[in-house]
């Protein structure tokens, strides 16, 4: 059974992977526009689900110190998203495309580098103490982001409810127009549920 750790990590390195194919196809449009929206869905997703399963965790189980690393994660999470929502909406064709993707892959790798030296091994040393909790974490992470957006929503905020109620909202419109965008192998998005 895998731990939220392991979930949040494997995400990152999909995520990684997508940036990369991207960053290194420059003359291939297609291909580009494949995994860029590939990344624009898994990070998407990946930061709503944060929110609401892993940093309410870190609250719970940090005391004061969870609390101030989620809040410094939610910050840095409106940065990621304002910068994903301005890609989100370019086409591979655009000339700032690489350009902006590199921008948002900024402060995204700080981010990601802080969470797993720092946040991850925290909640993990708490959640040890609780038989389980780790990996009924990485299950309801799982689930979360099959029902949450699958593009950038900065003005949903970081905070459930709102982000909940704001992400219901805005869940099904984003799955129907994924049904319209070319995803890696297939022509339509892939199946949220699955992942």
């Amino acid at each position: 059974m895998s731990t939220i750790s392991d979930a949040i990590t494997k995400d990152h390195r999909e995520i990684e992977q997508y940036y990369n194919e991207v960053i290194n196809n420059p003359n291939d449009h297609d291909h580009q526009t494949r995994y860029g929206n590939q990344f624009v869905w898994e990070l998407a997703r990946h930061s709503v689900g944060e929110e609401l399963v892993v940093y309410p965790a870190m609250e719970k189980y940090l005391g004061q110190k969870g609390k101030d690393m989620a809040e410094s994660d939610r910050k840095e999470h409106a940065v990621v998203k304002q910068k994903l929502k301005v890609f989100q909406n370019m086409k591979a064709t655009d000339p700032d495309y690489i350009n902006k993707l590199q921008d948002l892959w900024g402060p995204l790798s700080e981010h990601i580098k802080e969470e797993e030296e720092q946040d991850l091994p925290a909640l993990e040393q708490q959640l040890q103490a609780i038989e389980g909790e780790s990996e009924s974490m990485a299950k309801s992470f799982g689930r979360t982001k099959a029902f949450v957006p699958s593009r950038s929503h900065p003005s949903a905020g970081e905070h459930p409810p709102f982000e909940t109620a704001m992400g219901m909202l805005a869940a099904p419109i984003d799955h129907l127009a994924d049904l319209f965008r070319k995803f890696l192998d297939k022509t339509v998005s892939p199946n949220p549920s699955t992942k």
